[in-house]
């Protein structure tokens, strides 16, 4: 995240495919769409080894026909995330995993503000029809109460307004583990990667269909 790449997008499309027990119509694309910042594009890793990458693998493996969209920008915060979606919504998606919010809070952005855009993101891809799935973050313990805990919570509450399922920690698992981290100490590994999707799996799931 401390790393901007000035808005560069890394849009990674990945297929998930496989030719057992799909439902969906003949020509039917399904899309996952990653939404987030530079925690979803991946930075510091290999393209096949971003969540996005590994979690198309993961469909895969478990008999799931859809295509992954990596739509992560580097350094991104919810208000650059709410100019994005109209851009996203030409892929139709019909799942997305929103991942937004850190960069706000490291900037120290009003958490009303920060709240009101994920809460809009949110509402303008489940009014397109996409089942949306919210990935909670928290702050290192050095930007104490109350800020740290009302950024943690705001996630709750956009997930009870929009009556959206909720992964409550993105990085449940990987964070302050520093052998699953990047040098940065922020950004995942590759190693790191596998461990967000197994944990996000659960939350994924009663999402999608076959």
């Amino acid at each position: 995240m401390r790393a901007l790449l000035g808005g560069l997008l890394l849009l990674v499309q990945v297929v998930a495919a496989c030719s057992t027990q799909p439902t969906a119509s003949a020509g039917e694309e399904r899309v996952v769409l990653a939404f987030g910042d530079s925690l979803t594009s991946g930075l510091g890793v290999p393209a096949d080894q971003t969540y996005p990458a590994q979690l198309a693998a993961r469909l895969t493996r478990e008999g799931y026909d859809y295509r992954v969209v990596n739509a992560g920008v580097s350094g991104d915060t919810t208000a650059g995330g709410l100019r994005r979606v109209d851009w996203a919504l030409r892929l139709q998606p019909e799942v997305v995993i929103v991942e937004l919010g850190v960069n706000d809070a490291l900037r120290g952005q009003k958490l009303a503000s920060v709240r009101g855009n994920l809460e809009q993101i949110v509402a303008r891809f489940q009014t397109s029809g996409a089942r949306v799935l919210i990935a909670g973050m928290r702050l290192p313990p050095n930007y104490g109460d109350p800020y740290a805990a009302d950024f943690y919570g705001l996630y709750r509450e956009v997930a009870r307004a929009r009556n959206a399922p909720l992964m409550p920690f993105f990085l449940d698992g990987v964070g302050a583990i520093p052998r699953l981290n990047q040098p940065d100490g922020i950004h995942p590994t590759a190693e790191g990667y596998a461990i967000v999707v197994d944990r996000l799996w659960p939350y994924l799931v009663p999402l999608l269909r076959k």
